[in-house]
C-alpha cells in the first residue's frame, strides 16, 4: 500500500499494513534552529512550505511520511491582499506593522509567539464596502492561478496542473482547500471587534459571513468543475483524498463564538460546501482548529465535517476518545499527538507513544504532532518518535 491508500482505509475502517507518520509542519523559527544545527541547510529553512518539495525533503530526513496540511488551494484570501507596511517604529527596537489582512500588530525581531493585535482596518460598513468587499470577488484566476503541490511538483493550472491533478498519481493523500468561513473574518475584526459588531451590526457580520461563504464555494466549485467537467472523473469521484477547512477559533478554554451563535451563523455555508464535494465523492472532510474544539464539534459534524484536525492536547486533554464515545464512527481524527515530549527525551516519547495506542485501536484515527513542532523542539526526538512510530504500529 502507499500512503494514500492507508489513509484511506484507515479512515473508512478498512484494513491497512501500517500507519502512516504524519507531521503538521514547523515554526520557521524551529527550521532556523535545526539549520544552525547542521541537520538542514540554511536554503532548506528558508523555502519549507506545507507540500512543497521542501517539505518532503525535511520529512525524508526526519522519518514522517508526509504532511497532513498538502492541498490544491484556490485563492480565497482578500484578493489583493493588503500592503504590508511599517506604520510605527520605537525605540527598542520593536514597531506597528500592517499585515496583509489589515491588521495592525506589533512586530519584535526576538518574539516567537503570535503577535500582539494594535488596530484593524474593519470597523464598520464604511470600511467593509470600502476596503474589503472589492477584495472578495470571485474570479476565475483564483482557481487558475493557485500553486498545485503534489508528489514533489509545483505548478499552476495554465502549466498542466490541471490535467495532473486529473490524472491523480501521486502516492501521498492530497486534498483540496475550501476555505476558511469564519476564521478569516476573527483575523479582520479581532475577537472584540467581532464580539461588538455582532450586537451593533448584525446585518453586516450576516452579509461579511455570506460574502466569505460564497467565495469558498464558488472556488471549490470552480476548481472541482474544471478537474472533473462531466461532473465525475477517475471512476466516479474528484482526484482529491479529502477536503480541508481551517479556521482556528477555539483556545484553551473553548470556542471564541458561543456554538449557538456559530451554528446559526455559518452552519448552512458548511453544509453547503460540503454537500458539494460530496457530490464529487470526497467524503473525508477535515477542519483545522486550534485550542478546545468540544463544544463546536457537535456543529461541524452535522454539516458534514467529519474528521477533526490538529486535537491540540494542550493542558486541556483534548482527546478523540470521548468524542468518538459521544458520535461514534462518523467522527475521525488527524492529530492528538501531544508534541511537547520533542523537548524531553525518549522517555517521554516512548510513553507519548504509549497513550496514542489505545486511541489507535479506535479505528478512523490518524496520529499527527498536535500543531507545527516549536523552536525547543529537539532534532534526534522527532526522529526517534518516527523510529518508534513505525515499530509500535508497523
Amino acid at each position: 500500500m502507499n500512503n494514500r491508500e492507508r489513509v484511506r482505509a484507515i479512515l473508512h475502517y478498512e484494513p491497512y499494513d501500517r500507519m502512516p507518520v504524519v507531521h503538521f509542519g514547523y515554526w520557521n523559527e524551529t527550521l532556523i534552529k535545526w539549520a544552525h544545527e547542521g541537520h538542514i541547510s540554511e536554503q532548506q529553512a528558508r523555502r519549507w512550505g506545507d507540500g512543497n518539495p521542501t517539505d518532503a525533503e525535511i520529512a525524508q530526513k526526519l522519518g514522517f511520511d508526509f504532511n497532513w496540511s498538502s492541498c490544491f488551494s484556490p485563492d480565497t484570501r482578500l484578493r489583493p491582499g493588503f500592503e504590508v507596511r511599517v506604520v510605527a517604529s520605537f525605540p527598542d527596537g520593536s514597531r506597528h506593522v500592517l499585515n496583509g489582512e489589515g491588521t495592525v500588530i506589533l512586530e519584535k525581531d526576538d518574539a516567537v509567539s503570535i503577535p500582539k493585535e494594535i488596530e484593524h482596518l474593519l470597523k464598520d460598513r464604511a470600511s467593509w464596502e470600502e476596503l474589503y468587499l472589492p477584495k472578495l470577488q470571485y474570479s476565475i484566476e483564483r482557481v487558475t492561478h493557485s500553486g498545485v503541490n503534489a508528489g514533489g511538483t509545483i505548478i499552476g493550472f495554465e502549466e498542466g496542473g490541471e490535467e495532473y491533478i486529473r490524472a491523480g498519481a501521486w502516492e501521498d493523500p492530497y486534498g483540496i482547500y475550501v476555505g476558511s468561513l469564519f476564521g478569516v473574518i476573527r483575523n479582520w475584526l479581532g475577537i472584540v471587534g467581532l464580539s461588538y459588531l455582532l450586537v451593533d451590526d448584525e446585518p453586516l457580520l450576516d452579509e461579511i459571513i455570506e460574502t466569505v461563504g460564497t467565495l469558498c464555494y464558488q472556488c471549490t466549485e470552480a476548481a472541482l468543475k474544471r478537474i472533473c467537467p462531466d461532473g465525475a472523473d477517475r471512476n466516479g469521484v474528484a482526484p482529491f483524498d479529502f477536503a480541508h477547512f481551517w479556521e482556528d477559533i477555539s483556545f484553551r478554554s473553548g470556542p471564541l463564538i458561543s456554538p449557538r451563535v456559530f451554528r446559526r451563523k455559518v452552519g448552512s455555508h458548511y453544509k453547503r460546501i460540503t454537500d458539494l464535494v460530496g457530490s464529487y465523492g470526497i467524503d473525508i472532510v477535515s477542519l483545522d482548529s486550534d485550542g478546545d474544539v468540544t463544544k463546536l464539534v457537535p456543529v461541524w459534524l452535522d454539516n458534514g465535517v467529519n474528521t477533526m484536525f490538529p486535537i491540540e492536547v494542550g493542558t486541556w486533554g483534548s482527546s478523540i476518545a470521548p468524542w468518538r464515545e459521544q458520535y461514534g464512527r462518523g467522527l475521525r481524527g488527524v492529530g492528538g499527538m501531544n508534541k511537547v515530549v520533542f523537548t524531553r527525551d525518549y522517555a517521554a516519547v516512548d510513553a507519548e507513544i504509549e497513550r496514542l495506542k489505545p486511541l489507535v485501536d479506535l479505528g478512523g484515527y490518524i496520529p499527527c504532532p498536535d500543531h507545527r513542532l516549536a523552536p525547543d523542539s529537539k532534532w534526534e526526538n522527532v526522529q526517534y518518535y518516527c523510529d518508534r512510530m513505525r515499530i509500535a504500529f508497523g
